[in-house]
């Protein structure tokens, strides 16, 4: 089996693995216990904590352990709306992941207005937009760092900006930049995001554990309600043992950062020359190479992850082609894997190309550490195999 869809999710590290066994068996306390026995993993949870915020540049207090990324998410968006009750608007955009979209939906039904910003055909988004879009009567901006689908990444610095000029809190989705690109929201980065929402398992930690950070001073309110547990931010007894893996993988993320784009980049650069062709020498010798015919790269070429391509193939419906691609062991997906049980076109590449039939015409290839040359040229072999037998 060779996986290019590390965005869906990525495998457990044997590090991360061996960290988490022992709270599954000898040291299966509650840290909430007065006795040593489970109290004692109080410092279990504390070391994670602060993995996962040296990870993305924080301090250790300001971390919340979560579920995964859609409560991190829900929990940031309604912390803001509850600190700002007189405020019934909220700023996102088109191509969001479904936890913040599906959730701004549900709030339209309670009376607030949402704004969704739309992006060009390269999955950009304009600033100007986000400019006037926000008024006195916003209560929170919700963009995401990285896209799952295209990967394409937005101006998360200047969105920062523009919402503390206005007075206005911001929200950043950061689940796919995690352990792709350097997140830092210390004071000093110019990232001045009041919330931003991580989830361990598209970076090496088991699913099922995610975690939310809480700039100082910025409102937050619980969204579980229990006891005291993370000081009171987020209610029910803590799992420690996803909690070490989270706090393990992001060491090793942390660690690995400064080689994942000169190792994943070539990867994918060689993956799309294969599908779309070798561009042309730029001394104009040669003829390139051809490639798939009728293919195309949805997202921008340069501002995106360096693991991650979205590519159309004109004429050939996804569902079609993951399948032929599945029976030779390859793993893709055509958008979001919380999506994969939806009968919808892709909302992103819609949002993108919303005249063209390419939503539900494309294939998303994420590749990771593990991966190799060999994989691609596998995985290229078997594309053009797969898209051969379906047009014939």
């Amino acid at each position: 089996m060779i996986c290019l869809d590390h965005n869906a999710t990525t495998p457990v590290l044997p590090e991360v693995y061996e960290a988490m066994l022992p709270y599954f068996t000898e040291q299966w306390g509650n840290p909430s216990s007065s006795y040593k026995f489970g109290a004692k993993l109080k410092t279990v949870i504390e070391t994670a904590r602060a993995q996962v915020a040296e990870l993305i540049g924080a301090q250790s207090r300001d971390v919340i352990f979560t579920s995964c990324a859609t409560e991190s998410n829900n929990a940031a968006i309604q912390a803001a709306l509850k600190a700002n009750p007189g405020k019934r608007h909220i700023g996102t955009s088109a191509v969001e992941h479904s936890s913040v979209l599906n959730y701004c939906m549900t709030l339209e039904k309670e009376g607030y207005r949402v704004t969704y910003l739309p992006v060009d055909r390269e999955g950009l988004l304009k600033l100007a937009d986000l400019q006037n879009a926000v008024t006195d009567e916003t209560a929170v901006v919700s963009l995401m760092w990285a896209n799952n689908e295209t990967g394409v990444l937005f101006p998360v610095k200047e969105i920062a900006e523009i919402c503390r000029a206005r007075g206005v809190l911001y929200h950043c989705d950061a689940v796919q930049a995690a352990g792709k690109v350097t997140i830092d929201v210390s004071r000093d980065s110019g990232m001045q995001a009041d919330y931003l929402s991580l989830t361990g398992h598209k970076f090496h930690a088991p699913k099922g554990i995610g975690a939310l950070y809480v700039r100082r001073k910025s409102p937050f309110s619980p969204y579980l309600y229990g006891g005291h547990q993370e000081r009171g931010w987020r209610g029910g007894t803590e799992n420690v043992a996803l909690i070490a893996g989270m706090g393990k993988a992001a060491e090793f993320a942390r660690k690995h950062l400064p080689d994942y784009e000169k190792k994943v980049r070539p990867m994918r650069d060689a993956l799309e020359e294969g599908i779309l062709g070798y561009p042309r020498p730029s001394d104009g010798r040669g003829a390139g190479g051809e490639g798939i015919p009728n293919t195309e790269l949805n997202g921008h070429k340069t501002q995106r992850l360096a693991n991650a391509t979205n590519i159309t193939f004109h004429g050939i419906e996804s569902e079609a082609l993951l399948i032929l691609l599945d029976q030779e062991a390859i793993c893709a997906s055509s958008g979001s894997a919380c999506l994969a049980d939806s009968d919808e076109s892709s909302h992103v590449v819609n949002a993108m190309k919303p005249e063209s039939a390419a939503s539900r015409q494309m294939i998303r290839f994420s590749l990771g550490l593990e991966n190799t040359l060999e994989d691609v040229d596998t995985a290229v072999a078997a594309v053009q195999r797969a898209v051969k037998a379906l047009q014939s």
